[in-house]
């Protein structure tokens, strides 16, 4: 029974194919295709199991954290604050909708790949050409391959002409693949199954015909859908941490209310009133803005890394990119510049180095590291000359971008010659093209036939070997002389050389027809004059070695993972420094692997060629395994599984495509690998900056734990009257407003450390809760308290009245919070050496919630609500210089840290 399943169709010959799939070189008939079309449905790209928009927004909402704050507004509202609840509320349902559209952008690459199919397709039924939906191709159907046509299905080619089809998308191959229809051995990557096309990819060269073998599903893009449908997102450093904050401050907090409520229902204390000091405790426990503050942190993090050429499409991922310590990137267009360039040239016994890179005709020609005129040398120009025209390719120019259209290796002559002067349509002009001999993967070259002045003249480019094979001459020193075998060997050691570098080799060579230049075009091909050879090569990009070199500054490891050829790959791996210890495999190799003997050198891996998206997902499953936050960078389609899969996937903007940018968490929007150093810069930043405020929240409702647990605990102990504490519960609620709002958001926007390019990526399972920051959290919290409460048990034994002593106490604990705030600017350096005005936005939030503070202290109404009275200026100092004790404090520790860490480095030996 005929099934759509895959089988290694490349290993079979034409007529095995064609019984196996019940059909024939003239096609089905439409009632046997609409028959399987019934059996095995359309052919498109269809998910396993629809996702609903909405199962992504209930998950956002059921966030441990978003509880917290919901309780949280019904507490509040409890209390009374009405206006404050409906603000938090809806801050809760802006971060819930925001998590929901992002989510949902991301499962849309399944919409990218279904796009990716053919819209139409050319087929043979009943024995006639007919153009059908793509949608209702069916295995066994024989379709029509021409130039230009994007492959509706994966199929087995039953003829080729010249056919040459671009599988970028698919394998990473930065070159057109050159087809053909002969058997295959069995066991041999997607690859270099040369006589299969694949759905998505595109002819650009030649045509064929070929019967189709898969559709839908079972297609080699329905396999990297079926693993984009298994791909199971991991949470990201900051989240598992946020989570973990948010289960601590909890049940730390509903702990605390039922201990001190049941210990103060036991010393006698109403029921009733109990409660409301329990909720205030909660309240101040739970820091009500932080899904607010991470939100603007994180979404300003994304608005600079926009200026920095990256976009950022979830959220939660600008951190992760911060603590990455593997970047596993796709070479072709991410590492290499994408556009074939010629690199050297060989002619007359010299070796001539060519500058300049990409498709711009600019650049200049080296002999021996100087400047040489190609005017000046004629088998220069006799060479450059056959670039241009023994070639099918144009150089066009568009808004001042230099394009090309047709074969990538012929752009590279073309461009080469124009560098010289040699432009083609100035040459087409002047020797017009009669006549040609069409490139074919068999002959392995091309020739074509041009009338000029002299007559009649064959220009030939093709393999150096093949070339070589048809020449009894040698263009050399100014005259044509014999061709020895000496030559040939010297001329196939310049080629093996260059070969060597990762450049593709190509032969020129020219015959001049004799006399009236009769012969037939079958004698253009022999004996030929040999002129000289082009290698060319996917040029890496400029800056991205000095980015691989800040990378590995910050702790990064770079790899390069890609479909082209081992030799090719280690060659522009070598050139950008990535191959240090020079380990690389191919997908071949790897699959030789058990996973015991990957994982004992996945780590020490810095090439792997050849390979499939399997290979790829089991590359970055490996490291993540063994404890790395993996990046992935990429653009084809076959990069999809392993940028959802990885902790975070970086997508190419400009080259890049559909599937890969939806699968993505980032985007680089100039398809720069320079830009993941910047953006590293910025996530580490972010996640700098989500520290300090959480740092600064936690150690200030810390403080005011502290003042009102031992006002509740030791309130006899300490002289307080019966009913009496330092706070009332509108003042907590305020202190929570003022100091948790303006100053924490501020402190998401603080610049940098000055070190934070020269720090080693936190590791996975790191907590924000270091033991320097539970230092920090308990010094600075126990300092609060103290502060605050020494304030107010001075006030009242100065003879103060309950509401004066805390008044005093309710300002001073907002002043210290203050100068904590200042403190959390950075975790090792001094103010004073980050700069106080570095952060203009966090002293405007000071003195904006100082502003909003002083009418609660000098308007009567208010100050009958909120328990204050009209300060004193000597009542301010009081309470600003007790405050500023915490500032004073934190900069002297940081500065004897400071000089210890400079000490300890003075020890160690040069």
């Amino acid at each position: 029974m005929l099934t759509n399943v895959t089988r290694d169709w490349h290993s079979l010959g034409i007529q095995e194919v064609l019984t196996s799939l019940n059909s024939s070189s003239n096609g089905l008939s439409q009632e046997e295709a609409r028959h399987r079309l019934a059996e095995f449905g359309p052919n498109e790209l269809v998910e396993k199991e629809k996702i609903s928009p909405w199962a992504i927004f209930l998950e956002q909402f059921k966030s441990f954290l978003i509880i917290i704050l919901l309780v949280a507004v019904a507490l509040s509202a409890i209390l009374g604050e009405v206006a404050d609840a409906i603000v938090i509320f809806v801050i809760v349902l802006f971060a819930c909708g925001l998590g929901f559209i992002q989510e949902y952008r991301a499962e849309r690459a399944m919409e990218a790949l279904k796009r990716m199919a053919a819209p139409t397709a050319s087929v043979i039924r009943d024995g006639n050409e007919v153009a059908v939906p793509s949608a209702e191709l069916v295995p066994g159907d024989v379709t029509l391959i021409r130039t230009g046509d994007r492959i509706p299905a994966d199929a087995r080619l039953i003829a080729a002409l010249n056919l040459r089809v671009d599988e970028a998308s698919l394998t990473g191959e930065s070159m057109p693949v050159d087809k053909m229809t002969e058997p295959l051995a069995n066991d041999i990557a997607i690859g270099d199954r040369k006589n299969m096309v694949y759905m998505g990819t595109a002819a650009v060269y030649g045509r064929g015909t070929a019967v189709v073998t898969a559709t839908g599903m079972s297609t080699e893009f329905g396999k990297i859908a079926t693993m984009l449908q298994e791909v199971k997102v991991q949470q990201t450093p900051l989240q598992v941490s946020l989570d973990q904050m948010g289960r601590w401050i909890g049940i730390g907090a509903l702990a605390l209310c039922f201990i001190l409520a049941g210990i103060g229902v036991m010393r006698g204390h109403e029921i009733l009133e109990m409660f409301i000091w329990g909720v205030s405790l909660a309240v101040a426990a739970v820091p009500e803005a932080l899904p607010a503050v991470v939100t603007i942190g994180l979404a300003i993090g994304v608005q600079r890394m926009v200026r920095r050429h990256a976009l950022v499409r979830k959220l939660p991922a600008v951190e992760t990119l911060g603590c990455t310590t593997v970047i596993c990137s796709d070479k072709t267009g991410t590492l290499t510049q994408d556009q074939m360039t010629v690199r050297q040239i060989y002619t007359n016994s010299n070796s001539i180095d060519v500058t300049g890179v990409g498709y711009e005709p600019q650049g200049e020609f080296l002999l021996n590291g100087m400047t040489y005129n190609p005017e000046e040398d004629a088998h220069l120009q006799a060479l450059l000359n056959i670039c241009s025209l023994c070639n099918d390719t144009h150089l066009t120019s568009a808004d001042d971008m230099w394009q090309i259209k047709g074969d990538p290796t012929e752009g590279a002559l073309t461009v080469v010659a124009a560098k010289a002067g040699a432009w083609q349509h100035e040459l087409n002009g002047q020797f017009p093209r009669i006549g040609e001999v069409p490139f074919s993967s068999e002959r392995k070259r091309m020739t074509t036939v041009h009338q000029t002045p002299e007559g009649k003249v064959a220009y030939s480019k093709g393999a150096p070997e093949v070339i070589l094979n048809s020449c009894n001459y040698m263009y050399e020193g100014g005259q044509e002389k014999e061709l020895t075998d000496e030559d040939r060997e010297k001329v196939l050691g310049v080629a093996q050389t260059m070969a060597g570098d990762a450049l593709r080799v190509l032969g020129m060579a020219y015959k001049r027809f004799p006399g009236g230049g009769d012969e037939s075009i079958e004698t253009a091909e022999q004996e030929m004059v040999f002129v000289g050879l082009a290698g060319m090569i996917d040029p890496p990009r400029e800056e991205v070695k000095e980015a691989i070199n800040l990378c590995e500054q910050a702790g990064i490891k770079s790899v390069m993972i890609t479909g082209d050829h081992k030799l090719t790959a280690m060659a522009i791996a070598k050139e950008l420094g990535l191959l240090k210890e020079e380990v690389a495999l191919s997908g071949a190799e790897l699959d030789n692997l058990s996973d015991d003997e990957f994982k004992a050198i996945a780590e020490r891996v810095e090439v792997y060629a050849r390979v499939s998206p399997a290979h790829k997902l089991r590359v970055v499953e490996m490291l993540a395994g063994k404890g790395h936050i993996v990046a992935m960078t990429g653009d084809g389609v076959n990069d999809a599984p392993a940028l959802k899969k990885a902790d975070i996937g970086v997508a190419m903007g400009i080259t890049g495509t559909d599937v890969s940018k939806e699968a993505a968490d980032m985007v680089l929007t100039d398809d720069n690998f320079a830009s993941i150093v910047a953006a590293v810069e910025e996530g580490r930043g972010v996640f700098g900056n989500i520290k300090k405020f959480l740092v600064y929240l936690l150690s200030c409702n810390i403080g005011e734990i502290l003042l009102m647990a031992t006002g509740i605990l030791f309130g006899p102990l300490l002289g307080l009257p019966a009913g009496v504490l330092p706070l009332i519960a509108i003042q907590i609620l305020w202190v929570n407003l003022t100091t948790d709002g303006l100053p924490a958001i501020a402190l998401s926007i603080d610049p940098p450390d000055p070190d934070i390019m020269n720090r080693k990526p936190r590791p996975r399972g790191e907590s924000i809760f270091t033991r320097p920051v539970l230092r920090f959290l308990a010094g600075a919290g126990v300092w609060t308290g103290i502060v605050s409460l020494g304030v107010f048990l001075w006030a009242l034994n100065s003879g103060r009245s309950f509401i004066e002593s805390q008044c005093m106490c309710f300002i001073t604990l907002i002043l210290v919070q203050f100068f904590n705030a200042l403190n959390c600017r950075s975790e090792g350096y001094s103010l004073f050496r980050i700069g106080l005005l570095t952060n203009r936005w966090l002293l405007l939030a000071i003195v904006a919630s100082l502003a909003m503070t002083i009418p609660l202290i000098y308007i009567p109404f208010l100050q009958e609500i909120f328990h204050t009275y009209a300060l004193s200026v000597a009542d301010w100092g009081i309470a600003i210089s007790s405050a500023s004790t915490i500032f004073i404090v934190v900069e002297i520790v940081k500065l004897i840290g400071w000089w210890q860490g400079k000490r300890r480095q003075s020890l160690v030996p040069a």
